[in-house]
């Protein structure tokens, strides 16, 4: 039976972990079922955002029995990275909604989205360290680069688990919301997105990810330029722009 589902509302996707029973822990076997959801979603050119949802608990790391007793080959086997990069790579927008714990990979896949939200409760955090470990799934490179290498050194190094408020402060979540709201809140700002120009928010996405990877801010600036001169070839800039002058609402046709 699945652990993980894909829910299309109109041109929104929401992907679930559920597996309440081990508060959504993480599997080899349900990344894997991860993966063949993300490759749906890659190909379908009607979604304009994703979400990483689970109720009750994001995710509370991974399954910790099935790592045990692995050695150095069999722990690369397990390792999540190869679907949590592509995950990151995707060119629609995506935002993890997290409800309640997550810890170690389960906090890992929420810092391959794009935005995150959090509920009041939620507790995040990275573990490894308790067990002899580290984050192996993307948290040292990605958790530096979002927040600094001092607050990602704390929370790494310590393994403690941190509050939604204290995430806030870091700079590990955008924005911090009532439990009941978390999925709401996400809908929210995916419709939001969703109305934009998804050509627009596309190439946006490549050119932060690759001005972030650049370390020349001129070299950085002028990959910038020359992208979005390219919209001007594109009929949704024309229609958006004719829409401003109209004072009506665009309509995008994503080309």
């Amino acid at each position: 039976m699945s652990k993980v589902a894909l829910v299309k509302e109109g041109n929104i996707a929401i992907i679930s972990v559920q597996r309440p029973e081990a508060l959504n822990a993480l599997s080899r076997e349900i990344v894997d079922e991860m993966d063949v959801l993300i490759e749906e979603v890659k190909k379908d050119a009607d979604l304009r955002c994703l979400i990483f949802h689970s109720e009750k608990n994001f995710a509370a790391g991974a399954d910790i029995k099935a790592m045990a007793g692995c050695n150095e080959e069999e722990a690369k086997a397990f390792g999540f990275s190869d679907v949590y990069d592509k995950i990151a790579e995707l060119p629609i927008p995506t935002i993890a909604a997290i409800e309640g714990y997550a810890l170690g990979g389960g906090m890992e896949l929420a810092m391959t989205a794009d935005m995150r939200i959090a509920g009041e409760s939620a507790k995040m955090g990275f573990p490894e360290v308790t067990l002899g470990i580290f984050p192996g799934a993307g948290g040292t490179i990605r958790v530096p680069k979002l927040v600094g290498p001092a607050f990602a050194k704390e929370l790494i190094f310590s393994g403690d688990a941190v509050s939604a408020e204290r995430a806030l402060q870091m700079g590990l979540v955008n924005r911090v919301v009532a439990d009941n709201q978390v999925l709401e809140e996400a809908k929210k700002l995916a419709g939001r997105i969703a109305k934009r120009g998804p050509v627009a928010v596309r190439m946006v996405k490549e050119v932060i990810t690759r001005g972030l990877e650049e370390p020349d801010v001129n070299k950085g600036a002028a990959m910038e330029a020359e992208q979005w001169a390219k919209l001007f070839n594109t009929y949704d800039q024309k229609e958006g722009m004719k829409a401003f002058m109209e004072k009506r609402k665009p309509v995008f046709e994503n080309r």
